[in-house]
C-alpha cells in the first residue's frame, strides 16, 4: 500500500535501469520466502523474550533509537529487550544545556565568555542535539567513556515529545535565545520518562512556550483598555498536547456520533485561567503588560527558569491589583470558569473562584489530565512517532491502559508507556500480521541520523579546524571570532535548509507534519494515515537524497581536514565495512553477498525482499575492476550500495 516514488541520488551516477526497476517491482517484491512464519508469531508467547536475530534487534532499535549500529545490535542480542530497557531507563540523561555551556564556557545564567556579549547561535544549540542523537563520546571528555552519551531511548522519545509539543524557532523571538530552546528540549528529555502529568505543567511553564503560544505575559481582562485574555495556549494545549477535537473511545477510534472535546466557551475559561504568569525575574520597575523585564533577559537566563506567577502587579495601578483572573472582579473577570467536562472531573469541572494562579493553574492541569481522552490521545501519536503510522485500535487500547494505570495505581507513567509501545506484539511482528497498512514513512532528519550512526559518521576535524585563543587555550574561536568551543559536526547544524527539517522549527505548532494527515492516491482510498508524507514532494526528495550523499559520502574520516569545505566535513567511516566489499568471487560467498546482507540487517532490519537483494548483489558485481582488491574500489562498493539502499521504496518505508 506504501509506495514512494524517489529519484536516483546524482552523486552516485549508477545506471538508472537498476532504479527504474526497484521503482516498477519493489513495491510487489515481498515475497513470503523471505519472512518469518507469521503462524510462530502470532500464536506462540515469548515474541518479547528475544532479539531472536539480528534483525529482530535492527528492528527494535529502529524504534527506539536514533539508528541501530552493529555494536548496539550486538549489545541487544546479548542483554534482551528488558535489560536493554533498564539499562536505557537507568542511563544518564544528556541535556543541551550541559553542552551549551560548555560551549560558553560559563555556568548556567552568567554572561556569554564573549567580547560583544551574544549568546550561543543556533547551530551551536542543533550541534548539541546532534550529540544526543549520535551518541558517543562527549567532547569535553573525549578519552573517558564514563562520559559517553549513551541515552538513546531518552534522546528518541523526547524528539518525539518535541514533534507533539511543538516549540518553534521560527518564532522570533526564541530565534534570538538558542539557551532558552536547549532548556525547552532539555525538559522533554528529562520528562520523557517521567509522569505526564509534570511534562504537562513543565511545558505550561517554560518560558519558550510561554512565548510561542502567548501565555507569557497573558493578563487578565481590562475591559477599559481594551484588554482580553489571549486564548492562543488554551485552545492549543487541549487539541494538540492532550483531549483533541472529539472524544474518543478507549481505543482511540472517535465515539459515534461525534461529540465534541469542548467548546469555545471551554477555550475562554481556560484563557482566563493561564493569567498572571511571565519570566521569573520581573522587578518592581514592571511594565504594564510586564513582557519583557528582568535584568537576565538579554543574557538569556530568563528563557531558563519556569515562569512565575504575578498576582500582585508590580507597579501602581489604582482597582486592578493583579495580572491573574481570579473571578473575583464583577466587571473584568470570568467568574466559576467552566473547564473540561466529563464523567468524574473534579467540581464537575467548575474552577471556583478566589483562587491564586498557582492554584488555579493546578486545578486546570489536573482537570486537563485526567480527561479519559488524554491516555489513547498521547499513546497514539507516540506510536505513530516511534513504530507506525496506522496502530490497530487494539494496539492503541493496549498503550492507553497502560497510560490510564501503569499498574501500581499511577496515571501518566511514561516509562510504562514506552515499554509497551516498544514490547506490544504489534510493534515486533506487526510487519508480518498487516504488512500492506504497517509501517511508517521516514523522516528526512531521522534518515540522517540513522545513516551518520550506522556507518559511525564523525567530523574530518573535530575541533582542529578552530585557531585557539592565544591568551585561553580552553576557548576557540568559531564564527566571526566568537569564542566557542565546538564538538565538531560543522554544517550539521542547518538541515532545515538541506531536507526541511530541523529539531524545534517546524512552521507551526502543529509540526513539521499533522498526525492525522491523509496522502491521495491509494492511500486515501483506503483511509490510511500517512504523516510524514504531508511534506514529501519532488523537492523534498532529491534534497534528501542528495544532500546525505553530498554530506557524509564524499570522502571518509581519515581524509585530511579541510575547513573550508562545508559539504565534506562530516564523514561517515567507509573502513568499517570495507572487509565487507572485497572483489567479486561469483560464488555463494561472493563479498557482495556479505555487504548487502550486512546492510540488510543494519538499515532495513532484515526486511529487504530477494528481488531487491540478488538486484543489488547483481549491480554491485559488475564494478569489479582490475583494482578490485584496493580500498578505493571497496569504498565505492559501499557508496554504491548504501546510495541504493537508501533510495529504495524498501528502506523509506520503515517497517
Amino acid at each position: 500500500m506504501f509506495r514512494v516514488s524517489l529519484a536516483a541520488p546524482r552523486a552516485l551516477a549508477c545506471p538508472a535501469f537498476v532504479f527504474a526497476i526497484f521503482l516498477s517491482v519493489a513495491s510487489s517484491a515481498q515475497s513470503l520466502s523471505h519472512r518469518p512464519d507469521t503462524v510462530f508469531h502470532d500464536r506462540f508467547e515469548g515474541i518479547t523474550a528475544g532479539p531472536f536475530t539480528d534483525a529482530d534487534a535492527a528492528r527494535f532499535l529502529t524504534q527506539a533509537t536514533f539508528g541501530p549500529t552493529a555494536a548496539d545490535i550486538a549489545h541487544l542480542r546479548s542483554i534482551g529487550y528488558q535489560a536493554w530497557l533498564t539499562e536505557q531507563f537507568a542511563a544518564t540523561p544528556t541535556y543541551e544545556m550541559t553542552y551549551i555551556n560548555w560551549t560558553e564556557g560559563t555556568p548556567l545564567g552568567s554572561p556569554p565568555l564573549s567580547p560583544l556579549g551574544e549568546r550561543p547561535d543556533g547551530d551551536h544549540r542543533i550541534e548539541a542535539w546532534w550529540l544526543g542523537a549520535l551518541g558517543g563520546p562527549d567532547p569535553q571528555y573525549p578519552t573517558d567513556s564514563t562520559h559517553d552519551h549513551k541515552d538513546q531511548l531518552r534522546q528518541r522519545v523526547a524528539f518525539a515529545l518535541s514533534e507533539i509539543m511543538v516549540v518553534s524557532q521560527q518564532n522570533a523571538t526564541l530565534a534570538g535565545f538558542q539557551n532558552g530552546l536547549a532548556y525547552y528540549y532539555d525538559i522533554l528529555s528529562r520528562d520523557a520518562f517521567g509522569n505526564y502529568r509534570t511534562l504537562l505543567q513543565d511545558v505550561t511553564l517554560s518560558p519558550e512556550m510561554g512565548v510561542y503560544l502567548n501565555m507569557q505575559s497573558n493578563q487578565r481582562a481590562d475591559l477599559s483598555q481594551n484588554i482580553h485574555p489571549d486564548e492562543n495556549y488554551a485552545r492549543e494545549i487541549n487539541q494538540l498536547f492532550s483531549v483533541g477535537l472529539v472524544m474518543l473511545n478507549a481505543d482511540g477510534t472517535p465515539k459515534a456520533p461525534s461529540q465534541p472535546t469542548y467548546t469555545q466557551s471551554t477555550v475562554s475559561a481556560f484563557a482566563h485561567v493561564f493569567t498572571g504568569w511571565s519570566f521569573y525575574d520581573c522587578d518592581a520597575n514592571g511594565y504594564d503588560n510586564f513582557s519583557g523585564c528582568g535584568p537576565d533577559y538579554n543574557t538569556g537566563a530568563s528563557f531558563q527558569h519556569p515562569m512565575i506567577a504575578y498576582d500582585v502587579k508590580n507597579y501602581p495601578h489604582t482597582g486592578d491589583p493583579s495580572y491573574h483572573d481570579n473571578g473575583t472582579d464583577p466587571v473584568n473577570d470570568l467568574s466559576n470558569k467552566q473547564l473540561l467536562i466529563y464523567p468524574g472531573a473534579a467540581s464537575a469541572g467548575v474552577l471556583a473562584n478566589g483562587g491564586t494562579a498557582a492554584s488555579d493553574l493546578q486545578f486546570a492541569l489536573d482537570n486537563i489530565f485526567n480527561h479519559p481522552n488524554v491516555g489513547p490521545f498521547i499513546s497514539k501519536q507516540l506510536i505513530q512517532r516511534l513504530v507506525t503510522s496506522n496502530p490497530t485500535p487494539a494496539y492503541v487500547g493496549r498503550v492507553a491502559a497502560i497510560f490510564n494505570n501503569d499498574g501500581t495505581g499511577v496515571r501518566g507513567n511514561l516509562k510504562a508507556v514506552v515499554q509497551k509501545i516498544l514490547l506490544d506484539p504489534e510493534a515486533r511482528v506487526g510487519q508480518w500480521q498487516n504488512p500492506d497498512t504497517y509501517g511508517k514513512l521516514r523522516e528526512p532528519l531521522l534518515v540522517f541520523t540513522h545513516v551518520w550512526r550506522a556507518m559511525g559518521a564523525k567530523h574530518m576535524c573535530g575541533n582542529d579546524q578552530d585557531q585557539p585563543n592565544p591568551g585561553n587555550p580552553d576557548i576557540i574561536y568559531k564564527y566571526n571570532n566568537q569564542p566557542y568551543r565546538y564538538a565538531g559536526y560543522g554544517g550539521a547544524w542547518n538541515t532545515q535548509y538541506w531536507v526541511g527539517q530541523m529539531p524545534l522549527n517546524a512552521n507551526t505548532v502543529f509540526n513539521f507534519f499533522k498526525p492525522g494527515f491523509i496522502p491521495g492516491g491509494e492511500m486515501a482510498a483506503a483511509g490510511l494515515y500517512g504523516p510524514e508524507f504531508q511534506t514529501t514532494t519532488d523537492t523534498t526528495i532529491t534534497d534528501i537524497t542528495g544532500n546525505s550523499f553530498q554530506r557524509g559520502f564524499g570522502g571518509d574520516i581519515s581524509d585530511t581536514c579541510d575547513p573550508t569545505d562545508d559539504y565534506g566535513d562530516v564523514q561517515i567511516n567507509h573502513a568499517q565495512d570495507v572487509a565487507l566489499a572485497g572483489s567479486s568471487t561469483g560464488g555463494t560467498a561472493d563479498p557482495s553477498d556479505r555487504l548487502v546482507d550486512a546492510y540488510n540487517i543494519r538499515f532495513m532490519g532484515g526486511q529487504m525482499s530477494p528481488f531487491m537483494r540478488q538486484t543489488l548483489i547483481s549491480y554491485l558485481n559488475t564494478l569489479s575492476t582490475a583494482n578490485s582488491g584496493s580500498d578505493d574500489f571497496r569504498v565505492e562498493r559501499i557508496k554504491r550500495a548504501l546510495g541504493l539502499i537508501l533510495t529504495s521504496p524498501e528502506y523509506i518505508i520503515q517497517k
